[in-house]
């Protein structure tokens, strides 16, 4: 069986997921993830397909592939995914890479890898970071999973540039909320529970 990029499975529970990011812009101990168990058959078997597809095998981030492509029902991937709340935030010691049904890495080993290979930080694998030539393009795929208004120009001034990374982080805070708010439907929080003594 060839190796596959870009599927995985949750480390504690096993429940296998597609990685849309390896990791993110300015937060590369995370990555974000679309789990497969619970999708409807038509978007399960659409992903799967275009996994396997040579533009997925050939795409350095999945969400490249998946912005451009449409499930049955017309819908563009990535961003039905995010409308769902399918998209799902989570630490990159917490996944495991499956190219194959017997072997698995950690995703955060995975890319510590592919940094050293490429001779950059962990930080700077992000395509944001790592390739200022789709710098453009990337800023529009990523709002799109956050609001499809975004637009990727580039402000003329200072004043106009700060305006901007400041409602662009506005809609990133509730973008990460909602994220927080997926990852807890996946796998609750254990909340420590003290113990007291009373004589």
């Amino acid at each position: 069986m060839a190796e596959l990029k870009h599927v995985g499975r949750v480390s504690l529970t096993k429940k296998k997921c597609i990685v849309v990011y390896r990791t993110l812009p300015g937060d590369a101990h995370n990555c974000l993830i679309v789990p497969t168990e619970n999708l409807p058959d038509a978007y399960h078997d659409a992903l799967i397909n275009l996994v396997e597809s040579n533009a997925g095998q050939t795409a350095y981030e999945f969400a490249e592939v998946m912005s451009r492509s449409t499930f049955p029902d017309g819908s563009t991937m990535l961003a039905a995914l995010h409308a769902q709340g399918r998209l799902i935030k989570v630490g990159t010691s917490d996944i495991e890479m499956t190219p194959t049904n017997s072997n698995s890495i950690v995703l955060s080993e995975l890319n510590q890898i592919i940094a050293e290979q490429r001779g950059v930080a962990v930080d700077d694998l992000s395509l944001k970071a790592n390739a200022p030539e789709v710098k453009k393009r990337e800023t529009t795929s990523v709002a799109e999973t956050v609001e499809p208004t975004l637009t990727a120009t580039v402000p003329a001034t200072l004043e106009a540039q700060a305006k901007q990374f400041r409602s662009d982080a506005d809609r990133l805070s509730k973008q990460a909320a909602e994220l927080r708010r997926q990852a807890e439907v996946l796998m609750p929080t254990v909340k420590k529970t003290k113990v007291t003594t009373e004589s």
